[in-house]
């Protein structure tokens, strides 16, 4: 989870990001280009390397069980398969947020 604000050092990890949105990398694209199928998925996903706030979005997209489209850097397959395989996970939120604090106990 190598999550940075934008214009951070590298050194300094992010805090979690309550109102993402505005700093996803995918804010100015075409919405429609993240809801696509097959093979387009792929290249929809790399819209999502490097964005500093691909975390959040992952999280918020597992909490709320959204079902379409690229979110986080993952696909409605991938996420459901992720769902299946730890049904344990309560919060999705919580558990980055407690990754990200033991990884880089100086992120707020």
């Amino acid at each position: 989870m190598a999550n940075r604000r934008p214009g951070s050092s590298s050194d300094e990890p992010a805090a979690w990001v309550e109102e993402w949105a505005p700093l996803a990398a995918c804010r100015t694209s075409e919405p429609d280009a993240l809801f696509v199928r097959g093979a387009a998925q792929q290249v929809a996903k790399q819209v999502c390397i490097g964005c500093p706030v691909i975390a959040e979005c992952l999280a918020d997209a597992l909490d709320n069980r959204t079902e379409f489209g690229v979110w986080g850097g993952m696909t409605e397959r991938e996420r459901r398969a992720l769902l299946k395989r730890r049904p344990d996970v309560k919060s999705w939120k919580a558990l980055f947020q407690m990754d990200r604090a033991r990884h880089h106990p100086t992120a707020s």
